[in-house]
């Protein structure tokens, strides 16, 4: 499967003499002696792919350049150095009239303000990226209206923007997206400013969404739980930088830096794990004793924990013909409740573990 979206190595430099300033980060030099000669570099060096129905999640906190990636691989920023290729086609030597092109059609964005129009009815602002295209009214006001009943708005479509929610407003601006039938998604901390639970019904909505139209997604957020809760992968900024980049499994369990460990450290683990994460793969093959009762590598971490609790031996692990892949004995679970720092399997004969009993040893 070929990469629909391709970042290679992008540059973003502000303030004075940019591309002699890329020359000295490349040569080993830091932000802030750039600073202090007049230039800010916001994107250094970012290299990354998003295959097709993907959703990549870049996470980082405030000034960490993830919003200014953003605007680069679409155009609304020139990057200095580097390439963004969306379908192959290198969008970094497009002219401004071809980029408006590619952003009407094949690109929209959800931004985080909502950024509706006060004087337009809901239905008008769901269809105002057709209205651009110059789509016929009649087929504007169909794909607008079956955008917003994806979306949960059927029957709000002649009501104005201050009649609505908070985030009844980021359904509008999700759905003015979708309406395009745009072939990637960016989107700019579109749920940050909705309250907590408002918030996680604007996830919920999205990865349901997500199942039905397989859109490519880039997701930007300084959550760490929301990105892990969205991204099939994940890209984790810090100054500038693109410090890690894999799975919410693999930032979690495997994170490169103190760092990107320092952002695991309040997440709630059991949204995230599963048995392919914590089983260990030394013991396989085909044992009927153990398949009393079994899990798959996708079960939940809250799952295997209730599975276990029925059981006096470790859970097994099975794959779709029903064989036997690994297992998780019951102290591999006790100690990541505990936030073991060990994360290494044991086998599930270690003498520690008969009848499924361990005395955790804490790191």
């Amino acid at each position: 499967m070929s990469a629909r979206l391709q970042a290679e190595s992008l540059y973003k430099v502000f303030g004075r003499r940019p591309d002699q300033a890329v020359e000295r980060l490349r040569a080993g030099a830091d932000r802030e002696e750039l600073r202090a000669e007049g230039a800010t570099a916001a994107v250094i060096d970012a290299s990354f792919t998003v295959e097709p129905g993907q959703i990549f999640v870049v996470m980082g906190l405030s000034g960490s350049g993830k919003s200014t990636l953003l605007r680069m691989l679409n155009g609304l920023l020139d990057p200095t150095a580097g390439h963004v290729r969306f379908d192959g086609q290198d969008l970094t030597t497009l002219g401004d009239r071809e980029l408006r092109e590619v952003r009407s059609r094949k690109i929209s964005m959800v931004f985080q303000h909502f950024a509706l129009f006060p004087h337009r009815s809901v239905r008008e602002n769901a269809a105002y990226g057709l209205e651009v295209q110059g789509v016929p009214r009649a087929e504007r006001v169909r794909r607008a209206d079956e955008a917003l009943a994806l979306c949960g708005l059927a029957g709000w479509e002649k009501s104005w923007p201050d009649e609505l929610s908070g985030g009844m407003q980021q359904r509008v601006g999700l759905a003015r997206a979708l309406a395009t039938d745009a072939d990637l998604l960016l989107m700019d901390e579109s749920f940050s400013a909705l309250d907590p639970l408002i918030r996680r019904d604007m996830q919920d909505q999205l990865l349901e969404l997500q199942q039905k139209l397989k859109k490519t997604i880039v997701f930007i957020t300084h959550d760490l739980n929301e990105a892990m809760r969205l991204g099939d992968r994940i890209a984790v900024m810090r100054d500038g930088r693109i410090v890690q980049i894999g799975t919410a499994q693999d930032i979690l369990l495997r994170p490169e830096n103190d760092y990107v460990a320092s952002f695991t450290q309040d997440v709630d683990r059991s949204r995230v794990l599963t048995a392919g994460e914590l089983m260990d793969t030394s013991v396989t093959g085909d044992d009927p004793g153990c398949h009393c009762e079994t899990a798959t590598a996708d079960t939940p971490f809250t799952e295997l924990c209730a599975i276990s609790a029925r059981l006096s031996h470790p859970v097994s692990v099975v794959d779709e013909g029903n064989k036997l892949i690994g297992v998780v004995p019951r102290q591999r679970l006790v100690g990541f409740l505990g936030d073991e720092q060990d994360t290494t399997p044991e086998p599930c004969d270690s003498p520690r573990d008969k009848g499924g009993e361990k005395v955790i040893a804490r790191a």
